[in-house]
């Protein structure tokens, strides 16, 4: 019973996985659309299945129901900098599908899905034991790593930009 979220994942990745591969016919966007459908199946075992990266290993975490924090802020923790590094590609993604949304959007787009995140960790808790803690602090992280993933992909596509400018005028 613990394992059915990973199972619904699995098997989500891997139809999306075959949809990509036989619609797609761009070599790139087939490319991008996979690598991308990788870090989100990875993103998603690790957020809503009880197996658990600690940045220097794989385990399995006991069945329970976790724990909840809505008070205690702990931004100078190691796994604050992790939440924000493991959800940079995100916000990179979400600007690249979204580009015309603003940085302060892209801000409270990262409360809302860091919100989501621990609601369904949460839930999937209670439901299905995975022992997930849900946490303020990863709400923070979560936003401040989508707000750092959409600047970067600004800041790819100005240098990218310049860099296409400089070569027309040569």
């Amino acid at each position: 019973m613990r394992y059915i979220p990973l199972l619904i994942i699995l098997t989500l990745a891997i139809c999306l996985g075959l949809i990509i591969l036989n619609l797609v016919k761009d070599f790139e966007k087939k490319r991008f659309n996979l690598v991308s459908l990788v870090y989100l199946t990875f993103l998603a075992i690790i957020l809503f299945t009880p197996i658990s990266f600690d940045g220097s290993s794989v385990y399995v975490m006991p069945a329970g129901i976790g724990q909840v924090n809505l008070h205690k802020l702990d931004i100078l923790e190691l796994g604050f900098a992790e939440n924000i590094i493991l959800t940079v590609p995100l916000g990179f993604l979400i600007k690249y599908y979204l580009p015309k949304i603003s940085i302060i959007s892209m801000a409270l787009v990262g409360f809302f899905t860091g919100g989501l995140i621990e609601t369904t960790q949460f839930f999937l808790s209670h439901i299905f034991l995975i022992n997930r803690t849900s946490d303020i602090n990863d709400v923070i992280a979560n936003a401040l790593g989508i707000v750092v993933g959409s600047i970067l992909l600004i800041t790819y596509e100005k240098i990218i930009e310049k860099t296409s400018s400089k070569q027309s005028h040569v």
